[in-house]
């Protein structure tokens, strides 16, 4: 077949690559980073709100907008690719901006902590439909030979973003306070993603189905039972339970979200409680995703080169020892050392998932694959809200970051045991057929 093919009704012409689609792959990043921005709006000043101003006492109670965020999200995650699939990705984008506008505001007049219960599931219901289109689109875009590189930019733009919003929020609470200026930034970020998704973003179902067209099986066959149309019932059975690969990358993905949780809800309290400033709460909070968010530029690339396997096994227990650290520290400098080391675990595996998901899965379903891996790795954050807080309450929080860290370092054995490398390269006729840059 031709390399490119032309946009039914808009006679533009489609080609796969970074390269050929670079103008639309940088808008996505842009929008991307917005989208990370709503979330980094929360990450420093959430949890010291729910402490000072709603007296929220029980650790399991302050992480209930963690649990909400974390249902609503993962539920979400599952519709927004079968809706990608139904409906086309823009639509489903859009959509997600407008629900996310009103959360900002929620959050600067909340009269009580349910408010800020119900701002969260907003917010996940417009994560679930923003973050996991632009998943499907940078991925659409691409093609297979860059997938990784695509996943390391998209989260890298998404996580940096988190970052510095939590950076920025944690200066302007310490110097305005919790409320309202903090959240004068989501309110910028709503505002301009949905512009730019709104009149700039184009939509890229039909770039899968180039990529289906011109789809090659693999040498060794491990797919051929996967290719096609599937159910949507089967795509839900291959992604967390039956196919090797997806199933070994969704239990990770959950994990690895799960200890995303906690430090999300239970690190700032945890550094507030040895007496550290909002100021260098924010700088340790910020620092988690900065490392995240960065390192991905490299190992989205390197798993293209390297394969996925190793590099998640690796990261898991990278993630572990971090946690062990967090839960022995009892200084500043210790918990940034650990912080940035849990931001290179999570940078390690975090695109790497992603990429062996969009690896396995056929181009008919990857956008439901994608969907159902992010049900289960934002499921995560719903599963250590209630773990953590449980424990927390229980046992203190160096018990709950213990527990954490044990769940992550058994999760990547897992991944060590069951999952194949997924990165297969084709050759160098397959890559000129289907245009890859």
């Amino acid at each position: 077949m031709s390399s490119a093919t032309r946009s039914p009704g808009s006679g533009r012409q489609l080609e796969l690559g970074l390269r050929q689609n670079a103008a639309q792959f940088t808008l996505l990043v842009v929008v991307n980073a917005l989208v990370g921005g709503m979330l980094g709006q929360e990450r420093t000043v959430l949890p010291l709100l729910g402490r000072e101003e709603f007296g929220l006492t029980a650790y399991t109670a302050g992480l209930s907008f963690i649990l909400a965020f974390g249902i609503a999200k993962a539920v979400t995650n599952y519709f927004a690719g079968t809706w990608s699939d139904r409906f086309g990705r823009k639509p489903v984008l859009v959509a997600g901006w407008l629900v996310a506008v009103p959360v900002p505001l929620m959050l600067i007049w909340a009269p009580s902590w349910a408010w800020v219960i119900v701002a969260n599931v907003l917010l996940g219901i417009s994560q679930g439909l923003t973050w996991s289109t632009t998943v499907v689109m940078k991925i659409d875009l691409v093609g297979p030979a860059r997938r990784g590189l695509a996943m390391g930019l998209n989260e890298a733009a998404g996580y940096a973003a988190v970052a510095a919003t939590a950076l920025a929020t944690g200066y302007v609470a310490e110097s305005y306070g919790l409320r309202p200026e903090p959240f004068f930034l989501g309110i910028a970020f709503a505002a301009l993603g949905l512009g730019l998704s709104t009149l700039a973003v184009r939509e890229t179902r039909d770039h899968a189905r180039l990529e289906a067209a011109g789809h090659v099986a693999r040498a060794d066959g491990r797919h051929d039972h996967l290719h096609g149309e599937l159910s949507d019932r089967q795509v839900f059975v291959q992604t967390s339970f039956k196919e090797p690969a997806l199933s070994s990358a969704s239990q990770a993905g959950l994990v690895n979200n799960l200890n995303d949780g906690l430090a999300w809800g239970l690190f700032p309290i945890l550094f507030a409680g040895a007496g550290l400033s909002v100021g260098r709460i924010g700088i340790l909070a910020a620092l988690y995703p900065a490392v995240w968010g960065v390192g991905q530029l490299l190992t989205g690339a390197l798993s293209d080169r390297w394969g996925r396997k190793w590099l998640i096994v690796a990261g898991m227990w990278l993630q572990a020892a971090a946690l062990a650290l967090i839960a022995l520290a009892d200084s500043f400098a210790a918990w940034a050392v650990a912080a940035a080391l849990l931001g290179a675990g999570t940078a390690m595996v975090y695109p790497t998932l992603l990429a062996s998901i969009g690896d396995v899965a056929h181009p008919a379903w990857r956008a439901r694959s994608v969907g159902v891996y992010r049900l289960w790795r934002d499921g995560g954050f719903a599963v250590g809200a209630v773990l953590a807080g449980v424990v927390a309450d229980a046992l203190g929080v160096e018990a709950a970051v213990w527990t954490v860290a044990a769940l992550t370092a058994a999760s990547g054995l897992v991944v060590a045991l069951r999952m194949y490398e997924t990165h297969h390269r084709p050759d160098r006729s397959t890559t000129e057929v289907i245009g890859n840059g």
